[in-house]
């Protein structure tokens, strides 16, 4: 695999509840599922520790964001699935909203980056800055 960007945690935070209500809105999942999803779509560049999720989950359980039930693994351990709710599904269309315009800034600033300096035109005030 190639080089690996460690991504501030600051970033993982903004993300995290996106993230989460993004892989529940394809269905339900439980924590370690969701956290090995992350990894997955990031191609290993995001590993979500314990710490990190279940406070998160927990979190978004007691705003209402999503719901929590009991259940049982194949190999017969109990453990909680979780599922998005209505109120859920609203705040990740509104959460995607907000990433797009984020996105869309963050692309325009990068390009403008990339893109020589533009020159002064001949006989400006600039001119006299040099």
């Amino acid at each position: 695999m190639g080089w690996v960007v460690h991504i501030d945690k600051d970033l993982v935070a903004a993300s995290a509840t996106p993230l989460v209500l993004g892989i529940l809105a394809d269905g339900e999942s439980y924590g370690y599922a969701i956290g090995k999803r992350v990894n997955e779509l990031s191609g290993g560049q995001m590993e979500w520790t314990d710490g990190m999720l279940y406070p998160l989950l927990h979190r978004l359980e007691r705003l209402g964001l999503v719901v929590a039930t009991w259940g049982t693994s194949p190999a017969g351990r109990r453990r909680k699935h979780y599922a998005i709710t209505a109120a859920g599904r609203d705040a990740l269309a509104e959460r995607q909203q907000q990433w797009t315009v984020v996105a869309d800034v963050l692309q325009q600033v990068w390009k403008a980056a990339q893109a020589p300096p533009a020159r002064p035109a001949f006989g400006t005030a600039a001119e006299g800055w040099a």
